[in-house]
């Protein structure tokens, strides 16, 4: 059964990268990015039409090169917290956690027994399709996966010190394009409004002995984040990645070409 890398280095202390293959379904970028030693990749379900079947062979990459294959799920029924699990997820990133009450649900949906009530099968990758006896991959599970809620609203922010309490809930990962709309100040990243939300954030997370984490635009705001106590990054995607290499190289020609 895999063990989570994202919390065998949490545990330790040190911090974590997680990329994003956004918005291409492919298992040789995903490999990719397992050989490049990131710690986890970021699987975005919520705003791209990625089926189980496509996160199934994404995060069976993950696995063949010893990272974590995070799944930010679409939030709804109980069977959407599970299911990225089934489907070998690592991790989940749960979009617009709200409040305490919601928290515990996730938990309740996520987590096996005594953490939770997660619906068992037990032929699901991560529980060796079967091979591994039942109540050792539940305890497996609960311990080598984890939940991260996202941050992303001004009630969150209200409700970060209830969010962080609840038992299960390893991660409070700031949001910042909603978190900045939610509190009126659209894409003002630097806002003070923005930037107390994210200290309460990280002082909730540090009371109740949580990790937290924000995405980043280069190490300097990495590190300036590691600062404050983040340990979950996130940075860059596939799309990005790509669309500003191409848009050099055609700039590079573009002497060449004018002529």
């Amino acid at each position: 059964m895999h063990k989570s890398r994202v919390l065998q280095k949490l545990r330790n202390g040190k911090v974590t990268l997680m990329t994003s293959n956004t918005s291409y379904p492919s298992t040789g970028i995903v490999e990719m990015i397992g050989l490049l030693d990131f710690d986890a990749v970021w699987l975005d379900m919520e705003h791209q039409n990625y089926s189980y079947e496509q996160i199934f062979n994404l995060a069976l990459a993950c696995r063949a090169t010893g990272i974590d294959g995070m799944v930010r799920i679409r939030k709804g029924a109980y069977w959407s917290y599970s299911r990225a699990f089934e489907a070998g997820a690592t991790g989940i990133m749960v979009p617009h956690c709200l409040n305490g009450e919601e928290a515990r649900d996730i938990v309740r949906f996520s987590r096996f027994a005594p953490m939770g009530m997660r619906g068992m099968d037990g032929i699901e990758p991560a529980a060796d399709y079967g091979l591994a006896p039942m109540a050792e991959y539940m305890a497996h599970a609960n311990r080598e996966t984890f939940i991260a809620v996202q941050i992303e609203d001004a009630e969150a922010v209200r409700n970060v010190d209830d969010i962080a309490a609840v038992e299960g809930i390893d991660i409070l990962f700031v949001g910042p394009a909603d978190l900045s709309q939610s509190l009126g100040a659209p894409l003002q990243f630097d806002h003070q409004l923005m930037r107390d939300a994210i200290n309460q954030v990280a002082n909730a997370a540090a009371k109740h002995g949580k990790w937290w984490g924000i995405p980043v635009s280069d190490p300097e705001q990495g590190a300036a984040y590691y600062e404050m106590g983040a340990r979950f990054l996130a940075s860059g995607s596939a799309i990005t990645l790509l669309r500003d290499g191409f848009k050099k190289l055609r700039n590079d020609f573009e002497d060449i070409l004018s002529r």
